[in-house]
């Protein structure tokens, strides 16, 4: 849930040259909608990691450290917020995820402005622009299609023209790991008994999907789920007030620590579906699935991938375990300057308008 002012002319321009209808466009290339917050070139993504290296070495080392491994992460659940607010956790997660195929789960911020819930969304790009030139949309995008009931998909340009939340992660994704490939999934509003449905067909498709091609999970293909964590405070939030603990400096720590219980009690350990049923009971509220309980943009996003995740490593008898890289706000640490390398912060900072950052990798 970002401010979006900055970039507002940026916004108008993909939306012009963006098709309304089912995804029909004669363009290929996906546009970056946030170049504010997000780098569009590589001396951007370049200098932003050295910064961070710099200015938050304990924290990036003790997150990096965490999710040490002998093999690639399977699944990740990343922040999408400005560079600049979430620093380490970008690198700490990110570096771990090294699959050829990256099938990304992000939100739907704007899914109401064109009607679409209670189905994925596609697009029918061939690739996006990124900062090392283009990242491909996978062919193998097309299989999981096929497998899918036509109930449960949808093809739709104009929604992934608008979302910001995938197209944080690509500049990280592509210099870790040059090459790589993704299949953007936006989730907008469903209820959980909805993605329980949607998860189980879409596990079968990534599973035959994936395995005709021979890639392994983990290092052939992996799951990465794009959400910010709590959206907190009383001051322009659209005239909403997400102020549940007050917003003062304890109101703050009462706020981070129940978000962290969030993250250690229903995102870590072992996974489970009643760990991911709490999760969503915890963010949506149950009379109106369309409507926060906590205000975590990825309340959809989040059930939806851990899901189908959990579901394909049932089939393969590969239980999921999460550990947390940590957690941070965009008040917990001074930002990374980026002023100078043309970029900067799209939304404020402060007790009164901050917003959380959970990072899990799952083996």
């Amino acid at each position: 849930m970002k401010s979006f002012a900055p970039i507002f002319l940026a916004l108008i321009s993909s939306l012009v040259i963006s098709s309304c209808s089912n995804g029909s466009r004669p363009e290929t290339e996906r546009m970056p909608v946030d170049t504010i917050g997000f780098a569009q070139y590589s001396w951007q993504v370049d200098s932003v990691l050295t910064r961070i290296g710099r200015m938050q070495p304990e924290k990036l080392a003790i997150a990096s450290e965490a999710l040490e491994g002998t093999t690639p992460l399977r699944v990740a659940i990343s922040p999408h917020d400005d560079y600049s607010y979430v620093g380490y956790l970008y690198p700490a997660l990110l570096q771990h995820v090294r699959s050829d195929v990256v099938i990304l789960f992000g939100v739907g911020h704007k899914a109401r402005n064109f009607g679409l819930e209670d189905r994925i969304v596609f697009g029918s790009y061939a690739r996006w622009k990124s900062p090392g030139g283009t990242v491909k949309i996978s062919d193998l995008q097309a299989s999981l299609q096929k497998w899918l009931p036509e109930d449960m998909f949808v093809v739709h340009d104009s929604l992934q023209t608008v979302e910001h939340s995938l197209e944080a992660l690509i500049p990280f994704l592509e210099y870790y790991n040059p090459g790589t490939e993704i299949i953007p999934i936006i989730v907008p509003y469903m209820s959980f008994e909805r993605m329980e449905a949607i998860a189980g067909a879409l596990a079968t498709a990534v599973r035959e999907t994936m395995g005709k091609a021979r890639l392994s999970w983990g290092k052939g293909w992996s799951v990465v789920i794009s959400t910010d964590a709590v959206h907190y405070g009383n001051e322009e939030w659209g005239g909403n007030n997400y102020d549940r603990f007050g917003v003062d400096s304890a109101g703050y720590a009462l706020a981070v620590s129940y978000e962290e219980d969030i993250m250690n009690s229903m995102l870590c350990g072992e996974l489970s579906p009643e760990k991911i049923k709490a999760f969503s009971s915890c963010t949506v509220q149950e009379s109106d699935y369309h409507e926060y309980k906590w205000t975590w943009c990825g309340r959809y996003a989040v059930p939806l991938g851990l899901l189908t995740a959990y579901r394909i490593a049932e089939l393969e008898n590969a239980p999921l375990n999460g550990i947390a890289a940590g957690y941070s706000t965009s008040i917990a640490n001074p930002p990374i300057p980026v002023s100078d390398l043309g970029m900067g912060v799209t939304a404020p900072a402060k007790l009164t308008h901050w917003v959380g950052y959970a990072a899990v990798g799952y083996r």
